[in-house]
């Protein structure tokens, strides 16, 4: 039997070719997907009492043999009739104008045509079916070079299901090599339902007649058929039914390159109003992390879809790892239909609920270890707070601020700690952080020594997130420690008497203005007591804060990333030094211990580099002599 494929054009396979997909690996998918899903096809109806035949071995056995890649099942197989609905026949109209409408389009699109088994011509050029049905109906093969005609005929096939052979092209013959076949099988088919067999693997054994020197048993090399996937991962498990150890076992499996263990997970199982299954791992995030690797998969009842799931995740989550598996996406589906189909904006959502749900159970349950994983999963949730508002009314019940002493408290009961000592003369609460607590320790214990609390403030993300703090708590601001001397950084009513009269004080200013960068330093003459130091260097908190926000790509603050870096050289007009300074006539001598102490505030602050840290080293040891 001779005939034309029923479309209105015969531009159909260059459209296959050229313009469905970008890339022609997803053949292997396509066909091995339709493999998989006429076995299940026929284990229904068999389970449902609609066929009685004896299922056997459903394995789908792919091999490479004299330049054709052949795949095999032993499905529900086509008679004649379905094979003339469902292969000669496709749902195709207006082909010309698809051709017109996509002819620049890069995405993966046959899926949404139902073109899934014609993907083959992408690499073949000539395709066999050779298909018996379950039924009585007789065998048949179909034979089609890549032109509208194909040839159907009658055969003799004893077995059940479907082989389809492809006659590959010469540009592709990639494709006939092994190792080739076996990556993407393990890229798109390592968890589908029906077992995948595709050459040999090795394994070792005890002989049962052979002995070594030792008299035991000799280990002999064997070979046995490969199954490349798991039938059953874990995410289609239930909770209950797995152990910790198991879903470290998984992750390990996802990515067998990550050798430290996750934190936690979180196990997905909904029904309703969509479908979906997962497992997502909380990793511990490194500042040096990539985040190319580890990406969390989609899948699409078990088939591998993409890493790229953007509009699926929300962004603030896509750090984590695992697996998500959902039927109701598509399994070609492009990044604009991600972002704008309603049953994927429903799954971020839930997606985004769960994770709240699941971290304030751990909460809940073991705040102690809780506490713990503090420190590794903060950035996940400062982000989510940040972008998201109603991730951030669930986490305020189980986000913490950790101090200096590390401490961990809830939103609530730090404000409760520090409300009696660090309220200003405003009556506004004033919460003191540190970015570094080894850089800015004698600034953390100045403030300590008033009785204040400090809090540890160290990651990308925490200029925002204080900024973002001070809008939703009332009456409240964020103050680095480093930002003000001690007395200054909560200003109270009293006021410490200055020893220096006011002429004095401007006699002092322009002698410590001649030793510094005016361009880079402003002098500020502060009241503070006698035994504090003599000079100290801060920093105006609303300008770095937003500076440094900028250089992280803060909306609308460019303008602060421009602005070359200020700070205040703050000069305690009570210390002793002030005043021997204003009373040494050898002004040489003035000039060497003014410039000491600059470099003294410099230094405490990590600011006194090169030429500059030589000459102070050799001036102290001068000094000492």
């Amino acid at each position: 039997m001779k005939g034309n494929i029923n479309v209105q054009t015969e531009n159909i396979f260059p459209v296959i070719k050229k313009f469905l997909y970008s890339d022609h690996e997803i053949f292997l998918r396509e066909l091995v997907s339709n493999a998989t899903d006429a076995t299940q096809k026929l284990k229904a109806l068999v389970s449902m009492g609609q066929a009685n035949v004896e299922l056997g071995d459903l394995t789908i056995h792919i091999k490479i043999e004299d330049g054709k890649l052949i795949i095999s099942d032993r499905g529900i197989g086509m008679s004649q009739a379905e094979v003339e609905k469902y292969i000669n026949q496709i749902a195709f109209s207006g082909a010309e104008d698809f051709l017109e409408k996509y002819k620049n389009v890069s995405e993966n699109l046959i899926g949404h045509f139902g073109l899934g088994f014609y993907s083959a011509f992408m690499v073949a050029d000539k395709v066999e079916i050779r298909t018996k049905s379950y039924t009585d109906a007789v065998a048949v093969e179909w034979m089609c070079d890549g032109s509208p005609e194909y040839t159907m005929k009658e055969i003799n096939k004893t077995e059940r299901g479907t082989d389809i052979i492809l006659h590959i092209a010469e540009d592709s013959k990639e494709f006939l090599e092994e190792n080739r076949i076996l990556d993407l099988l393990k890229k798109y088919c390592r968890f589908m339902p029906v077992a995948i067999s595709f050459g040999e693997e090795s394994y070792w054994e005890a002989s049962e007649t052979e002995k070594d020197d030792k008299g035991e048993p000799k280990q002999v090399e064997k070979k046995r058929q490969r199954i490349i996937n798991d039938t059953d991962p874990a995410w289609k498990k239930k909770p209950a039914d797995l152990t910790d150890e198991d879903y470290k076992k998984f992750y390990h499996e996802l990515y067998p390159m990550n050798f430290e263990d996750p934190l936690f997970q979180i196990h997905l199982n909904v029904d309703y109003p969509f479908n979906l299954t997962g497992i997502l791992y909380f990793p511990k995030v490194k500042r040096t992390m990539d985040p190319n690797r580890n990406k969390i998969q989609l899948y699409c009842n078990q088939v591998f879809v993409t890493d790229s799931v953007e509009g699926v995740v929300p962004e603030y989550l896509m750090l984590l790892h695992g697996v998500l598996d959902s039927p109701d996406i598509p399994l070609n589906v492009s990044r604009s239909y991600l972002q704008s189909d309603s049953n994927v904006k429903k799954i971020s959502s839930h997606i985004s609920k769960k994770v709240a749900d699941k971290l304030e159970e751990l909460f809940k349950n073991n705040r102690e270890d809780f506490e713990a994983k503090w420190d590794d999963i903060k950035i996940f949730i400062e982000y989510g707070m940040l972008s998201e508002e109603k991730f951030y009314d669930r986490a305020e019940k189980f986000a913490l601020l950790k101090n200096t002493e590390n401490k961990y408290f809830t939103f609530e009961d730090y404000k409760s700690k520090i409300e009696p000592l660090q309220k200003d003369k405003d009556k506004v609460l004033v919460c003191l952080y540190a970015t570094n607590v080894e850089e800015q320790h004698a600034y953390i214990a100045k403030a300590k020594e008033k009785g204040y609390d400090v809090l540890v403030m160290d990651t990308v993300l925490d200029n925002h997130f204080v900024n973002m703090l001070e809008q939703k708590w009332k009456e409240t601001r964020f103050v680095r420690v480093d930002s003000d001397v001690a007395e200054k950084l909560i200003p109270k009513e009293d006021s410490i008497p200055e020893k220096l009269s006011k002429e004095e004080q401007d006699k002092l200013k322009p002698i410590i203005e001649n030793e510094i960068d005016k361009g880079k330093f402003t002098v500020v003459l502060e009241s503070l007591e006698e035994t504090d130091s003599p000079m100290m260097i801060t920093q105006n908190e609303f300008m770095r804060r937003y500076k440094e926000m900028s250089m992280m790509g803060g909306g609308g603050m460019s303008f602060y990333g421009e602005l070359p870096e200020s700070y205040n050289l703050v000069v305690n007009i009570n210390h002793p030094l002030m005043t021997e300074i204003l009373a040494d006539s050898d002004q040489e001598h003035q000039k060497e211990l003014v410039h000491q102490l600059t470099d003294l505030a410099l230094l405490s602050n990590g600011l006194l580099k090169g030429e500059a840290l030589t000459n102070f080293i050799n001036r102290s040891v001068k000094i000492i002599k």
